[in-house]
């Protein structure tokens, strides 16, 4: 199964490639912004609980969804690239056995122990 899992995420990360084809910005843009996401590891400063909250608002989804339709039908390509970035960032993560945190530990996500995978 986690095979499967891994081809899924890998399958929505050439999505996010090709639909950031699609914005009018430079191919650089891309790998420069990718891991930018990470940045939601610094809720972890706070402590575990804070650290899963905000670490997971960076890495859900459903929220990178919301930011691209919302680009593309009221807010223009900025607020569509942020939502690129966090939907491909988040399947790059996932690809890896990095998933959305419980808040009793970093290394416990919904995708079991990261350095179990």
């Amino acid at each position: 199964m986690k095979t499967t899992l891994k081809i899924e995420e890998f399958a929505q990360f050439i999505f996010g490639i090709l639909l950031f084809s699609q914005l009018e910005f430079s191919w650089w843009v891309f790998p420069a912004l990718l891991l930018l996401p990470d940045i939601g590891m610094l809720g972890y400063l706070f402590n575990t609980k804070v650290g899963a909250v905000i670490y997971n608002l960076f890495h859900h989804k459903a929220i990178a969804i919301l930011f691209i339709i919302a680009g593309m039908l009221y807010f223009g390509e900025i607020c569509t690239l942020i939502g690129v970035i966090l939907f491909s960032h988040s399947a790059m993560d996932r690809i890896f056995g990095y998933g959305l945190k419980y808040p009793d530990s970093f290394k416990n996500t919904h995708l079991g122990s990261i350095g179990n995978n």
